[in-house]
């Protein structure tokens, strides 16, 4: 796969990734959670967006170990991507929480 590909990809991939705990009542959009009477709570998408982040990681890292060299990154790097997937989650955290729902 190509560098530039790959890059779009990781890219997209975060943006989907960081907006599914707000776009759904799933867990992971896979397992209902039936504990809960309906909506998930807000520790629970934190917990989901965690995770997801560490997901989408792994994924850009065997993508960067398939392309040639890995490269060592420090802490500095993954704050910056924690916080650049927080930036991404935004859009699906307004529309859940902020915007008004009519009807």
């Amino acid at each position: 796969m190509d560098v530039s590909l790959s890059s779009w990809l990781v890219i997209l991939l975060a943006v989907l990734a960081a907006n599914l705990p707000f776009f759904n009542e799933r867990l992971f959009a896979l397992a209902p959670v039936s504990k809960f009477a309906g909506d998930k709570p807000l520790w629970m998408r934190l917990i989901e967006l965690i995770v997801l982040y560490f997901i989408v990681g792994a994924i850009a890292f065997a993508l960067e170990a398939s392309a040639g060299n890995r490269f060592e990154q420090g802490w500095e790097f993954y704050a910056i991507t924690g916080c650049l997937f927080i930036v991404l989650s935004f859009p699906g955290f307004v529309v859940r929480y902020l915007k008004k729902h009519h009807g």
